[in-house]
């Protein structure tokens, strides 16, 4: 009963929101609460919501400080001089921008923060596109591919989990990745050709972008009244420390966007009237992001208290017969596509990897072969509706969530497929055991 419950509350959720009949915010909560009564679980509802609500809750306020710490960052100007000076080298080539947004993100990703990622990708292309005239779902589609891959690395997260569930060295898992990681890379950069490629045949190249435009113009900003050309070294500098603590882990994330928040405000913006004007101009993104952000924990805190996540995975593994045993790591590889789709990271590799990895010890699959292939999956697993920043960054691509699944989730599965065929070629986990 309650493997039915979820499959079939999962797959309406996804049926709402793709189709547009509901909004994101609106089914996250609704939909999980007709499901919960619908399965008896009237009595412990509230309960269940306000769990999942609180598990998310620092990254509520993480999201929202730092939405509006690069609002303030992009309204001084911070990013002007990085776009001016990309515009110029690209030189209004359609393939050279999409090109040019995959190996920015490939190379901001590396910090292993999506949501960092998505503002400052977005930031500095978002501008070439909308003068270009290119698809925002593009550069979306190609950042969140490029998280997608970076997110394998130890600080990215999933690698953490499936190491300290299966009690296995990060680095084990993670260093025999990367040849397979650089596989999935060289297929985002063919993705990224391809599309500017036809981009380039659909719109040519706007060569009056790159030579005759005054650069000085140009200004990711839209306040120009709130740009502060002075500042921007103590502005650049300030978000370089912000990004080396949040990599040294000095203090959590909430706490250091919040603080750097307050300093940045304060500098660049010393009067309360500023102040005000600044927080209200970016109220309405950080209102739409927060609020899609504790819905989700609601959506998160029912599937989990009610044992649905549980029931789900239990069913899941008791399909596969006996002889695809010496196959669990390739399954595993599979399998960590939809699973990270349809459930948190925390769930599968916390609740379904183990048990996996406990099957696949009978066939002589190593507990660090088959968390290799549990991080195969991750690219599919940012288009998660389960994924937070996923939708900050359709806010500030100002695309539709349902689009931008229905766009890039072919994509992610081919890249995810590389990066499984590169590991069974070098042999990081086997296609199957010969014990």
């Amino acid at each position: 009963m309650l493997t039915f419950l979820g499959f079939a509350m999962v797959i309406t959720f996804m049926f709402l929101i793709m189709t547009k009949r509901l909004s994101a915010l609106i089914a996250l909560i609704i939909i999980p609460i007709v499901f919960a009564l619908f399965g008896g679980f009237a009595p412990k509802i509230g309960p269940m919501m306000l769990e999942g609500i609180t598990k998310l809750a620092p990254t509520g306020v993480m999201l929202m400080f730092a939405i509006l710490y690069f609002a303030l960052m992009i309204d001084s100007g911070l990013f002007d001089p990085a776009v001016r000076k990309i515009l110029k080298l690209v030189k209004g080539d359609p393939l050279k921008v999409s090109v040019g947004t995959a190996v920015l993100a490939l190379v901001v990703s590396l910090d292993g923060d999506g949501a960092t990622t998505y503002m400052i990708c977005v930031a500095a292309m978002l501008p070439l596109y909308s003068r270009i005239g290119m698809s925002p779902r593009i550069m979306a589609g190609l950042i969140i591919l490029a998280g997608g891959v970076m997110n394998m690395t130890p600080w990215g997260g999933p690698t953490a989990r499936a190491a300290s569930a299966l009690h296995v060295d990060p680095s084990d898992i993670f260093v025999p990745m990367i040849p397979a990681m650089a596989f999935g890379v060289v297929a985002i950069l063919a993705i990224a050709y391809f599309y500017g490629k036809r981009e380039r045949a659909r719109l040519g190249e706007l060569h009056l972008v790159g030579d005759e435009i005054d650069h000085s113009e140009i200004s990711v900003s839209q306040f120009p009244d709130a740009r502060r050309p002075k500042l921007i070294w103590f502005n650049g500098a300030l978000t370089l420390g912000l990004m080396c603590t949040l990599i040294a882990g000095l203090l959590p994330m909430p706490v250091l966007f919040m603080v750097a928040f307050s300093i940045a405000m304060i500098v660049n913006y010393p009067c309360l009237q500023q102040q005000k004007d600044r927080v209200a101009a970016h109220a309405g993104s950080v209102l739409a992001v927060v609020g899609l952000i504790f819905a989700a924990g609601i959506f998160t805190g029912i599937l989990s208290g009610t044992g649905m996540v549980d029931a789900m995975s239990k069913s899941l593994l008791a399909v596969i017969p006996d002889f695809l045993g010496p196959y669990l790591a390739v399954i595993t590889a599979l399998v960590s596509m939809p699973f990270t789709f349809f459930m948190s990271n925390d769930a599968f590799y916390y609740g379904v990897l183990p048990v996996l990895a406990e099957a696949a010890s009978h066939y002589g699959i190593t507990a660090v072969e088959m968390a290799r292939a549990s991080i195969v999956g991750q690219p599919v697993h940012l288009l998660s509706p389960l994924v937070p920043s996923t939708y900050l960054l359709v806010a500030l691509a100002g695309i539709d969530f349902g689009d931008h699944q229905r766009f890039t989730l072919k994509w992610a599965v081919l890249v995810c497929m590389c990066i499984l065929v590169a590991a069974l070629l070098m042999g990081i986990f086997p296609l199957f055991s010969t014990l």
